[in-house]
């Protein structure tokens, strides 16, 4: 499946879909905070404007299946957000290529800590997280913890200087 997925970059055509998938699995588990409709709904200003980044998965009979940003938190800071994918394509294994993809871009990026906020009730999200090396911090929860009202779960990823 992975391999048939393409990664594609934010354009004001795939804009739609980073609001339709991330509000799909927010309102399913949670409420959409106020947070979150101010970056769905505007993320060219909220996310790109600022040296964040946005992907979307397509799947070739599905069509765009996923999303997930990088959010520049300012000074090389960049929080791994908004990453969801449409229920019909669950369990197809969407979410880890677009994990594995999103890091190796942070990656090349002038990038100081990457980090992402989450729910205990995300159990699978947080498998997957900690699959691909990011790890509880307690550091990051301080820091950024407040941002959302739902956020009781903080994770980094070691970048290797």
């Amino acid at each position: 499946m992975q391999s048939r997925l393409q990664i594609e970059p934010f354009s004001d055509a795939l804009a739609p879909y980073f609001e339709r998938i991330n509000a799909q699995w927010i309102n399913a588990m949670f409420t959409l905070e106020e947070v979150d409709k101010r970056v769905l709904r505007h993320p060219q200003t909220e996310i790109i404007a600022h040296g964040g980044k946005i992907w979307f998965a397509v799947h070739p009979t599905l069509g765009v299946v996923g999303t997930c940003a990088l959010l520049h938190k300012g000074d090389g800071h960049f929080e791994l957000t908004k990453m969801g994918v449409i229920d019909t394509a669950r369990g197809l294994k969407v979410g880890e290529a677009l994990l594995q993809y999103v890091i190796a871009q942070a990656l090349t990026m002038p990038v100081q800590s990457l980090f992402l906020l989450t729910n205990k009730d995300c159990a699978a999200a947080i498998h997957l997280y900690e699959k691909n090396g990011f790890v509880h911090s307690l550091d990051v929860m301080r820091t950024y913890g407040q941002s959302y009202a739902r956020c009781n779960v903080a994770m980094s990823y070691p970048i290797k200087s």
